[in-house]
């Protein structure tokens, strides 16, 4: 008999399917290798429940690569501030590719106990800023984190030893998740989660993934991109190109802007690195 359920884990290639609050273990049919097709944790399906077997895939609202997960609402971006150190190259990555996905991403910092009130001040001037350009920051420990759960399907991402995994600790304590420590000779954590699972959290369903610290642009349109740095929207009108890319345009409204202060170095140097890449 075909039921309609939901896929929340996958193991090698044993998906765990949940229909009506039963858990089944099933194989993905042949098909989807010919068809190209990979099911991924998210993913609404119908099942052949007495033979356990993934028979359809619904179209995606959306999805993401990696982490691999679909059918999501919101990823939260756990950053850490030290060891590993913070890395504005990988945080605005990560924002470019969930913007371009249609996810809506949530900036999340970890480890400020770690820093010097020199350090926490500087993290705290660059938190102000994200905030100001339109996300939703906040810090691991803010009580207000807890409300942004309820009803929600949130994935999880973030470089190895980030803080993941003790985030979700810190949110579900009867969780009791694995975490490691970070190697400060490397300046990065093992992998402490192995795979893809949703977990039910704060009346939502959280995607705790494994970690990872890199990614490239070779398949994003230049235009994506440039529109994944949300503070250069109000230049377009002030730009002397209509469709200026911001790199080699002269009476450049962002480089101006950059220049002044008012957007911050690091982001327009991570978009010039990122457009070195197509």
């Amino acid at each position: 008999m075909a039921k309609k359920g939901r896929i929340v884990k996958q193991l090698s290639n044993d998906y765990s399917v949940e229909v009506e609050g039963e858990i089944f273990l099933c194989k993905p049919r042949g098909k989807f290798r010919q068809l190209g097709l990979t099911p991924l944790v998210g993913d609404f399906v119908t099942i052949d429940e007495k033979n356990c077997y993934l028979l359809e895939i619904e179209p995606r609202r959306n999805e993401l690569i990696r982490p691999s997960i679909a059918n999501i609402d919101q990823a939260v971006i756990v950053t850490s501030v030290e060891v590993p150190a913070f890395s504005s190259n990988l945080l605005d990555k990560l924002l470019v590719m969930i913007e371009y996905n249609q996810v809506k991403p949530i900036l999340c910092f970890t480890k400020l106990d770690l820093v010097d009130e020199e350090k926490r001040e500087e993290i705290k001037k660059i938190m102000d800023y994200y905030r100001g350009i339109g996300y939703a920051v906040y810090e691991n420990k803010d009580p207000k984190l807890r409300d942004i759960f309820a009803h929600k399907v949130t994935v999880f991402a973030g470089q190895s030893g980030a803080g993941k995994s003790t985030l979700l600790n810190l949110l579900d304590e009867n969780l009791n998740l694995e975490t490691q420590e970070v190697s400060y000779a490397l300046g990065r954590g093992k992998h402490t989660t192995r795979y893809v699972e949703f977990l039910p959290v704060l009346g939502g369903l959280i995607a705790d993934t494994p970690g990872f610290s890199a990614l490239d642009f070779k398949e994003y349109p230049k235009e994506a991109i440039r529109d994944g740095f949300l503070e250069f929207e109000d230049c377009k009108e002030l730009c002397e190109y209509r469709d200026c890319m911001h790199l080699k345009e002269e009476n450049c409204e962002v480089k101006r802007r950059v220049a002044s202060g008012q957007i911050l170095k690091s982001r327009y140097e991570n978009y010039v690195s990122f457009m070195e890449q197509k």
